[in-house]
């Protein structure tokens, strides 16, 4: 079992590993395995990247993010320039239905709601926004809802799994109900458990997926 020193260690070498994090801006403590991220950056890819880069290192149970996004008075931009921003970016996206999203902003907040048939489009949606000047956080609550027949969605997760080089099949139990999917087990990695939750919103029919797989290393 790792200590939570050494785990800190290896999150402050990740962090110092990647190009885009300026690792001096980014607090970490770690407790029981869990990381905590503070400090303030100033566009919220790099916020997304820190927390990124902390969930791939090995013995980290979970991680806290509370690093605040600061743009500088020349970036500055008002709710209403990056709401335009917004609604031209998913235009342009190809991966986005057109007029499927609402677009909301307060205080550099983007909040997105609406209906699309895929995870993919749920994602290309909130990834074309983050990027953009101003963006302090995107909250993606648009929801999912096709027509797709649910009765074999267990199955397809499972055989997913198997295939999965980055996936433990056998420690892992799907149920479902309706378009949701449970996931529990024990996995080796935080990564393995978000790998789990992403390949289960991958199956057609599924709306929501209630990961709890325990991380045990």
């Amino acid at each position: 079992m790792r200590t939570d020193f050494s785990i800190k260690e290896d999150v402050l070498d990740e962090l110092e590993w990647q190009p885009s994090i300026d690792e001096t801006q980014i607090g970490v403590t770690v407790k029981d395995g869990v990381v905590t991220l503070s400090g303030t950056v100033d566009s919220y890819v790099k916020k997304r990247e820190a927390e990124k880069a902390a969930r791939s290192v090995v013995g980290v149970k979970a991680v806290a993010e509370d690093i605040e996004v600061k743009y500088g008075t020349t970036s500055h931009k008002s709710d209403t320039e990056i709401a335009t921003a917004a609604v031209s970016a998913l235009k342009w996206n190809i991966a986005v239905p057109e007029n499927k999203i609402d677009v909301k902003v307060e205080d550099g907040w983007v909040y997105l709601t609406g209906e699309v048939k895929w995870e993919f489009e749920k994602k290309a949606a909130k990834k074309a926004i983050e990027n953009l000047t101003g963006v302090k956080y995107v909250v993606n609550n648009i929801s999912l809802k096709n027509n797709i027949d649910i009765s074999d969605i267990e199955t397809k997760i499972k055989k997913a799994f198997e295939r999965s080089a980055d996936i433990d099949a056998n420690n892992i139990s799907v149920k479902t109900e309706g378009h949701t999917v449970k996931l529990s087990g024990k996995v080796h990695s935080l990564k393995e458990k978000d790998e789990a939750r992403n390949t289960a919103y991958f199956a057609p029919g599924v709306w929501s997926v209630d990961n709890e797989l325990e991380v045990v290393y």
